[in-house]
Formats: structure tokens, C-alpha cells, sequence
């Protein structure tokens, strides 16, 4: 029943080491949330996951429904399972949520859309732990530190949106099926449930690192008037040498604020 083969337009690398599998488990958090699974691949963590909790998985993929339909035939019957055939993005567009209430995202995400899925459960206001395996590169762009070279938006916004951001575990190719081409970790994050980012300093910040090698003034000089920006600088004692991987989080976040503030104002100076 399992001599399935794994789909590359689905990113699909089916994981089989048990040992992963319990250290996953050992990581949920002791609490009442309901929990979320993407792209469940032939069930091995939803299997353990559903001995705990009551919960939803979502899968793209029309050959693997079928399996886990039969798999979990008897948790789908008793509602303890929910089984959702869809485009995980697709449904996030839907209906802004994957679950009505307070959840924790526990998965083994397919690589090619993982930051995509990991910056939606941070917007995702019922989703408080995220616990997923992926590819240890773009763990590392969510752990990272200021100063380090991989500092970049994505640790930004996951430092601003969470309490708590690390990486658990490094998991080696040969624990999947088939084997990836590189190391995969697992990554964890506790969300700040009162605390949110506007798509506006998302935008700000793609600015901020659009040439992260260079100086971060000349990457805002080409959006921002050369005079305002000389006096955010100056008020926030930032150097005008200082590269974007320099500049702390929150920092970025007071930068912003005078940004918008300064428009605002030379907007309020046109009118009058």
C-alpha cells in the first residue's frame, strides 16, 4: 500500500526515521490547542500526532488522500481526524485561518513553499506554536541573530511576532525517503498572540535588504528623500556606513515608524 513513489513538484521527501518522528512529539507544547498538519505524506507523524489530539491535515496531493483515507478511516469516522484535500496557500486565502480556534502548526513541510507557509501561520492570528522540519538554510534565516550574515527580514519579523525562536534539532538526508540533498532541521517558534506586522513594513524591510551587501542608506535612498533619511539616522544614532544585517529588529521598527511619520508630515506640508 505504501510503495507510493514521492512527487518533486510536490517537494515531497517522506520522512521514516522513528527517532525524529518521537523528538517531534517530545516538542509539542503541553497545552489544549487543536493541531494543524501540512502535507501529511503517508501519515507517519499524523499518526502519532492523532494519539494526542484532535486535528486537521492538509494535502495537495490526490494519490496520497486516498492512502490516508484508508489509514485513518477510523479517526476521520470518530472526528478525531479532518482530512482537507487542498493547496495549503489556496485555503489561507480563503478563509485567512486554518483552524477557527487556537492551534499549534506541527509538520514536515514540502521545502519549495515552506517560508511561504511559515510567514502565514506568523500572520495567522489563531496559530500560536509552529514546530515543522525544513531545510536547515532557511532555519537558520528565521533563528538569526543581528550581525549574523543570514539576518535578514525573515528574522525580523519572526523576532518582532515571537517570544521564543530556535532551532531544536539538525535532521540528517538519509531520515527521508527519498533522501534530500541537504541537512533539514526543526524549527521552533512561540508566537506573541497580541503582536502583528503590516504588509507596509514587510515592504519597508524588502527595501531595507534589497542589496544586502551594501550600505543600508543607499538601499533606502532610492525610496526615501535623501534629508529625511540623514535625520532618521541621526535621531536613532544609526551609522551611515552600517550594512542591513547590522540593524536590530527593534530598530528596524522605530526606522519604520519615522519613515511613515516623516511622509505623513511632508504630505500634511504639501497640503497646507
Amino acid at each position: 500500500m505504501e510503495n507510493i513513489k514521492a512527487k518533486k513538484k510536490y517537494g515531497q521527501n517522506f520522512l521514516i526515521d522513528t527517532t525524529v518522528l518521537n523528538g517531534i512529539i517530545q516538542a509539542m507544547p503541553n497545552n489544549n490547542n487543536y493541531i494543524v498538519e501540512i502535507g501529511p505524506g503517508l501519515g507517519d507523524l499524523t499518526e502519532k500526532l492523532v494519539k494526542y489530539k484532535d486535528m486537521t491535515a492538509y494535502e495537495v496531493d490526490t494519490d496520497l488522500i486516498g492512502i490516508l483515507r484508508s489509514k485513518f478511516q477510523k479517526e476521520i469516522e470518530c472526528n478525531r481526524f479532518k482530512l482537507i484535500h487542498t493547496d495549503v496557500l489556496e485555503a489561507w486565502d480563503k478563509q485567512n485561518t486554518l483552524h477557527t480556534g487556537k492551534y499549534d502548526m506541527i509538520a514536515n513541510l514540502p521545502y519549495y513553499i515552506a517560508t511561504n507557509i511559515i510567514l502565514r501561520a506568523l500572520e495567522d492570528a489563531n496559530c500560536e506554536h509552529i514546530i515543522v522540519m525544513i531545510q536547515k538554510e532557511v532555519a537558520l534565516k528565521f533563528t538569526a541573530k543581528v550581525n549574523d550574515k543570514e539576518f535578514s527580514s525573515l528574522a525580523i519579523i519572526a523576532q518582532l511576532l515571537t517570544t521564543d525562536s530556535k532551532i531544536l534539532f539538525d535532521v540528517q538526508p538519509e531520515s527521508f525517503n527519498p533522501a534530500p540533498k541537504v541537512v533539514s532541521s526543526i524549527l521552533y517558534l512561540k508566537k506573541d498572540l497580541n503582536k502583528s506586522v503590516c504588509n507596509d513594513f514587510k515592504k519597508f524591510l524588502k527595501v531595507c535588504f534589497s542589496q544586502p551587501r551594501k550600505k543600508l542608506s543607499k538601499n533606502l535612498a532610492a525610496q526615501i528623500d535623501k534629508e529625511l533619511l540623514s535625520q532618521i539616522f541621526k535621531d536613532l544614532n544609526i551609522n551611515d556606513n552600517i550594512r542591513p544585517h547590522e540593524v536590530s529588529a527593534s530598530l528596524y521598527s522605530q526606522m519604520y515608524t519615522k519613515v511613515k511619520n516623516g511622509r505623513n508630515e511632508s504630505t500634511d506640508d504639501t497640503r497646507g
